[in-house]
């Protein structure tokens, strides 16, 4: 019985001193609350510029004058010049980053092709001399957007802290030139000299933030970070950081030296803190950027120049109302056909059609080979016209519609454009017919020159431009009896 009562003392001590255990704890949870942290809502950074820099190492010693340069193939950031590109402007430093040689970067001019991925030229020579140890740097920077979403109040005095990796194994984190490392751990950005005044802190409500954020450079054992401080409570909402300005922008790292591989991104955390007046953590986030290589994208696009003879019909008008098709043409051949009427026009038209892509434009020059000659000999011959005045030339227009005015001539009429070098209508009275005749090759001295025998041009890129060569024939009553006939040639040039 004793035992038994003895058992039941024992017992409620235990629980009278397991209830005063619990009271205590619960005494002192109270007096002294243990301190939590709590994820930022929709946490992100965002690179405006994502492309990784580019660093490789200098081959060889290079004279300077020199714009061929090649790159060691092996144990550097970038080992050839595949992500290099045209355009690109490359700073070259000795391996203590002492800034750029002869402080002068030069621009890229060609990346040469696949089968030697270890030569690019430049477009100006060097204007000092490379050791085999200097390196070739070609920098991408940008802008760093940082937004995220409160869901604890930043108190008065409390701020915001943003820490961007820096490479830890080299001093010069801050000399504009993109960095390297062996992991993506010990590698990170450049800060490139910038400045408080190129942070801009923005959102949040209630949030009334500095106008100057504190910058500090990270060393070869600290990171990048950015401090943005609030003079009144931030309760809600997202808040904004834009790293980089006009003078200064984040310098992307190079990729790591020791397992990269291209067109793999090389991932680095951005932390992300908001702290109260004492520096403690209220809620945090790490977030991820990823700077890949970018890609090139290039097609050549080959020089064209067409150019079309096309026949015209009969009953066609144009180069003026009296100038109607008697004959039809072909691409190949103005067949007059027999000639019944002496001291009568006859009229024949084709049309002429350039495109070309050439940023000077394009010219058509055209000459017969000699006047229109029985069987094609010199002589008889239709003579080349001289118009009503008798002073048409290959060079000077004239009206030619008397047709007591004998001989074989041409005009012009623009269809799409206004290509053609003269027109129809340009002497007066323009109802007539304004005239040429063809630059005779033969003739001596030869009529034809480039200029002279212009009949179309332009000195822009053209799309189907076309004009109506406009041909006439008139016979005088004593026109010996035969075949007469000719050649006239076109040529088509370009200037790409």
């Amino acid at each position: 019985m004793k035992t038994i009562e003895l058992n039941s003392k024992l017992l409620m001590r235990g629980l009278l001193l397991v209830l005063l255990f619990l009271c205590l704890n619960l005494a002192f949870s109270l007096l002294h609350p243990q301190e939590t942290k709590s994820a930022l809502s929709s946490a992100s950074a965002t690179l405006s510029n994502s492309r990784l820099s580019y660093r490789a190492g200098v081959a060889d010693t290079f004279p300077a004058g020199r714009t061929t340069i090649d790159i060691d193939t092996s144990a550097n950031a970038d080992n050839n010049t595949n992500h290099l590109f045209v355009g690109d402007a490359v700073c070259f430093s000795d391996v203590g980053e002492n800034g750029c040689k002869n402080s002068l970067t030069y621009a890229v001019r060609t990346v040469f092709p696949i089968t030697d991925t270890d030569t690019f030229v430049m477009s100006s020579a060097l204007a000092g001399a490379l050791a085999n140890t200097d390196l070739a740097m070609a920098t991408a920077s940008g802008t760093m957007t940082v937004a995220f979403g409160i869901g604890s109040t930043i108190p008065v005095n409390g701020d915001i802290k943003i820490t961007i990796p820096a490479v830890n194994s080299d001093t010069q984190t801050n000399d504009g030139l993109p960095d390297t490392n062996s992991s993506l751990a010990t590698n990170g950005f450049d800060l490139n000299g910038m400045t408080a005044t190129e942070v801009s802190v923005s959102g949040g409500t209630g949030c009334t933030w500095t106008a100057t954020e504190t910058l500090t450079a990270g060393t070869s054992s600290t990171d990048h970070t950015i401090v943005a401080t609030t003079t009144t409570a931030c309760t809600t909402g997202t808040i904004t950081a834009t790293i980089g300005g006009t003078a200064h922008y984040l310098v992307n790292p190079a990729p790591i030296t020791s397992g990269h591989a291209q067109g793999t991104a090389d991932y680095y955390a951005i932390g992300i803190a908001t702290r109260d007046a004492a520096d403690i953590t209220i809620e945090s986030a790490n977030v991820k950027v990823a700077p890949i290589e970018a890609v090139f994208v290039s097609a050549t696009v080959e020089e064209i120049l067409t150019f079309t003879i096309a026949g015209v019909g009969t009953g066609y008008t144009a180069c003026g109302t009296n100038a109607t098709t008697d004959v039809t043409t072909y691409a190949y051949s103005v067949p007059f056909g027999t000639i019944s009427s002496s001291n009568t026009f006859y009229d024949a038209e084709q049309t002429l059609t350039v495109s070309t892509n050439a940023t000077s434009g394009y010219k058509v020059y055209v000459k017969e080979d000699d006047e229109l000659g029985k069987d094609g000999a010199d002589s008889p011959n239709i003579p080349d016209t001289l118009c009503n005045t008798g002073t048409c030339t290959h060079t000077s227009a004239q009206e030619w519609t008397a047709v007591n005015i004998n001989g074989f001539g041409y005009s012009l009429q623009d269809i799409s454009s206004t290509n053609a070098k003269f027109e129809w209508d340009d002497s007066v009275p323009t109802t007539g017919f304004s005239a040429k005749h063809f630059p005779n090759d033969t003739e001596s001295p030869t009529q034809y020159t480039a200029t002279d025998a212009e009949v179309m041009s332009d000195s822009s890129p053209v799309s189907a431009s076309s004009a109506y060569v406009c041909y006439r024939l008139d016979v005088s009553g004593t026109q010996q009896a035969g075949l007469y006939y000719n050649t006239v040639k076109y040529i088509a040039t370009a200037t790409f």
